[in-house]
């Protein structure tokens, strides 16, 4: 039986879940995808235009992400998702293995997180939706919790030895 995991940064925009993502699925020698490429295009102009998503708006976003989860799960690599994931309910519908399927929790600072998104340049969602985000956010009591302040490499050193751990 293989036994990849799934590792799913979550957090509000800004809080730098792509970048963590991207260095910790490179340090595990697995693929690394972001939950935004999976939405509906209507999904991405309404973010973009400074509207929230709806629940009718991400159920079919989330059934799409919860069957490739249980895909990679049968791959051959670890795979690293960069997802909000900010309510319970949507983590418990990735959560397709729970022993499998891992959450690391990035937050911090409001005033960082502004300060952040504000600076990056070409992404599509605006500074508009974070205060909505940080509305719908129910944070985690059953995910690694770390604060985005840390560099992005010291966040990666404390997520894989939370899977060293986890795993002995």
């Amino acid at each position: 039986m293989n036994q990849h995991q799934v590792i799913i940064v979550m957090g509000v925009m800004g809080s730098g879940k792509t970048t963590v993502g991207k260095l910790l699925a490179r340090q595990l020698h697995g693929d690394f995808y972001d939950a935004d490429d999976f939405h509906a295009e209507a999904n991405r102009e309404k973010m973009a235009s400074g509207q929230p998503l709806t629940e009718a708006d991400r159920e079919p976003w989330l059934a799409v992400l919860g069957r490739e989860i249980g895909r990679w799960l049968e791959g051959e690599r670890p795979v690293v998702l960069a997802c909000s994931a900010l309510r319970a309910k949507y983590r418990s519908q990735l959560a397709v293995d729970e022993r499998r399927v891992r959450f690391a929790h990035l937050t911090g600072d409001t005033a960082l997180l502004r300060q952040r998104i504000a600076a990056r340049k070409g992404h599509f969602m605006p500074l508009a939706l974070l205060d909505s985000q940080l509305g719908t956010l129910e944070p985690p009591d059953d995910a690694l919790t770390l604060d985005f302040s840390l560099t992005p490499e010291r966040l990666v050193e404390q997520i894989a030895e939370d899977l060293a751990s986890a795993f002995k």
